[in-house]
């Protein structure tokens, strides 16, 4: 009895869990073909496809809310090898403009991996208005193609190409290593562009689309229910003046060499200028773009896509004998009315570094006269000092000071390729000369901003507006917001301080910076109306003339602006740098010129080519 009891209720068991799966897989076969539609797609995606929808690119924006870079629409021709029967492949490549030999190497890479040939891949990207047009007219007799629409950026005034930095093609590695991207798809590659990616990209949104039997999309699958909506990219809110930016762009046509323009009191870049430049429309668009780039990529001669405000690491020349000047006096070696002998050169009586005989000028004098000999007893008195019996000790001690305000530092700005410039370590000259067997008149060019050491234009500008703020900087850049809420990394808002703190130190080389425009080498650039402070420098070149540079900030009190100029080859810095900076310190201080005669010489001026060079004074 018990035994057929224990059976009956092992029978009603196993009855039951038969019970319960047959009603968990009948109710799953009612929620998926009743309920989800989802199934029902699926079973239907011979008729349907699912198309990325790309996010609009974030705008940029100049500090006063003038629009720098905007999207317009443009549309890429899409493949779908399986699909490709019947179609009428002479009458599409002469709508495209390609050849038979370039229809099948585009045919061999879309069924080849990461592509296949069941799915869908870019044929021709960015068409033209033109052949868009026409393929829109006769894309039924182009089975297996199909256009997809996306935005490409404009530029609606042709400057600051190398500070925007342009987009382009993602690489199969970045593809293959960042799930974000797929073949096809747009990434920046230089400038603002680049820097701020994450921030200008968005996030992608998926289109199902119903296609009829000649694979033309005829709307949305269930008016877009399992759509994903992409999202815009955020607006950058930079801190450049575009009226300047295109200004020193214009005072810089026929020359090479960078303006770099820094708001002291911020850290805030007002223009990056890099020249030659060319116009960032160039870099949009399919086959325009191709050939534009190559065009420039191979300009020997121009280097136009090399960004030198950034990467090309210059001598400073004159302009650095500012930052010796205020580490002499914040040791107590050098004040205000220290002189030296100055006698065509140092030592006396012609050595070298050589200099025009200035007679003994105290230390403003100095700087406004740009005396060489003065400085490379400057140099001598820091590295030789009491305080490091040790020369090599004395030497560390100058390059430190030196790299506190940003020299031979990779200075941490939102801009990318940055290079760190040089002040050479005492292992270098160990390699060079010998442990012991170098002393500071050995390396002494280097007091006047000369020998190895070098910086790039981004770094002199930073040098000035420590100097212009009195012994501190704030990282440069160029995005004071992102986003509608504006956000700024907080790295931007960080004092950094220089080795130099004394403030008589900053007096005395204010008051000599103030005499180069009042009575010095830069007097003939003198701004209107306005108190400057400023410095002139030749940089030597070993590879041709030397470069002018001329730095400067503005007003002298409560500067608005700190400035470099540095023009190649262009010899004296008083005879084009200062010219420019003047005038560009004038536009944006005062928003006019009053010297048409000196700007229309400046643009003239053709240095690249030596053309419309009268009245320069250049030889």
């Amino acid at each position: 009895m018990n035994n057929n009891s224990h059976l009956s209720d092992r029978k009603f068991i196993i009855s039951g869990f038969f019970i319960l799966v047959a009603l968990i897989y009948i109710s799953r076969l009612f929620y998926i073909q009743i309920i989800d539609e989802q199934y029902t797609l699926q079973a239907r995606n011979n008729a349907l496809k699912s198309r990325t929808e790309y996010a609009l690119r974030g705008y940029i924006f100049d500090r006063n809310g003038k629009l720098l870079v905007q999207n317009v629409l443009s549309y890429d021709l899409l493949v779908t090898p399986k699909l490709v029967k019947g179609c009428d492949t002479m009458a599409l490549c002469k709508v495209l403009e390609i050849t038979k030999e370039d229809f099948l190497r585009r045919m061999k890479k879309a069924v080849q991996a990461p592509n296949s040939p069941r799915k869908e891949s870019i044929f021709e990207k960015q068409l033209s208005p033109k052949v868009y047009a026409a393929l829109q007219e006769k894309l039924y007799r182009f089975k297996g193609f199909d256009v997809q629409s996306r935005t490409v950026r404009r530029y609606p005034r042709p400057v600051a190409a190398h500070l925007l930095g342009y987009v382009g093609e993602v690489s199969k590695d970045k593809a293959a290593k960042d799930p974000y991207y797929k073949e096809g798809d747009y990434i920046g590659i230089s400038g603002i562009e680049r820097s701020y990616e994450e921030e200008l990209r968005g996030k992608k949104g998926t289109q199902i689309v119903m296609v009829d039997v000649h694979n033309k999309t005829k709307g949305r699958y269930m008016n877009g229910l399992y759509d994903t909506a992409a999202i815009a990219g955020k607006p950058l809110f930079s801190s450049i003046d575009i009226d300047l930016q295109e200004y020193g762009e214009k005072l810089m046509t026929g020359k090479k060499g960078a303006i770099v323009a820094i708001e002291p009191a911020t850290g805030e870049i007002l223009c990056l200028i890099s020249s030659p430049t060319y116009d960032p429309n160039l870099l949009v668009g399919g086959k325009e773009r191709s050939r534009n780039f190559t065009r420039l990529y191979y300009d020997s001669l121009n280097l136009p896509l090399f960004n030198r405000a950034l990467m090309a690491m210059y001598p400073p020349g004159s302009t650095f004998k500012l930052i010796d000047a205020l580490i002499a006096v914040q040791d107590n070696l050098i004040s205000r009315s220290t002189s030296f002998p100055c006698n065509r050169g140092y030592p006396p009586m012609g050595g070298h570094p050589k200099c025009h005989p200035h007679g003994g000028v105290d230390l403003p004098g100095a700087i406004a006269t740009s005396c060489n000999s003065y400085f490379s007893y400057v140099f001598c008195a820091i590295t030789n000092q009491k305080a490091y019996p040790i020369f090599e000790n004395g030497y560390n001690h100058w390059r430190e000071a030196v790299r506190s305000f940003g020299p031979n530092t990779k200075l941490g700005t939102d801009l990318p390729y940055d290079k760190p410039g040089n002040v050479p370590s005492v292992e270098y000259y160990n390699k060079v000369f010998g442990r012991n067997h170098w002393r500071s008149n050995t390396v002494v060019s280097l007091g006047i901003g000369q020998a190895e050491l070098t910086l790039v234009p981004l770094q002199m500008a930073n040098v000035v507006a420590a100097i212009a703020n009195r012994g501190f900087y704030y990282t440069p850049h160029c995005i004071k917001g992102v986003g509608m809420e504006k956000a700024l990394d907080k790295k931007y808002k960080e004092k950094h301080l220089t080795y130099v703190q004394s403030q008589a130190a900053y007096d005395v080389v204010h008051d000599g910076m103030q005499k180069c425009f009042d009575a010095g080498t830069g007097s003939a650039s003198r701004i209107p109306g306005v108190v400057a402070c400023g410095k002139t420098g030749t940089a030597e070149n070993p590879h041709g003339d030397s470069h002018a540079v001329f730095s400067c900030f503005a007003p002298r009190y409560d500067s608005k602006i700190a400035i470099v100029c540095l023009v190649e080859n262009a010899g004296f810095g008083g005879t084009w740098s200062a010219p420019i900076v003047s005038l560009m310190v004038e536009k944006y201080l005062t928003g006019k010129v009053t010297r048409p005669d000196l700007e229309k010489r400046i643009i003239a001026a053709d240095l690249i080519n030596r053309k419309n060079l009268l009245g320069s004074g250049h030889h």
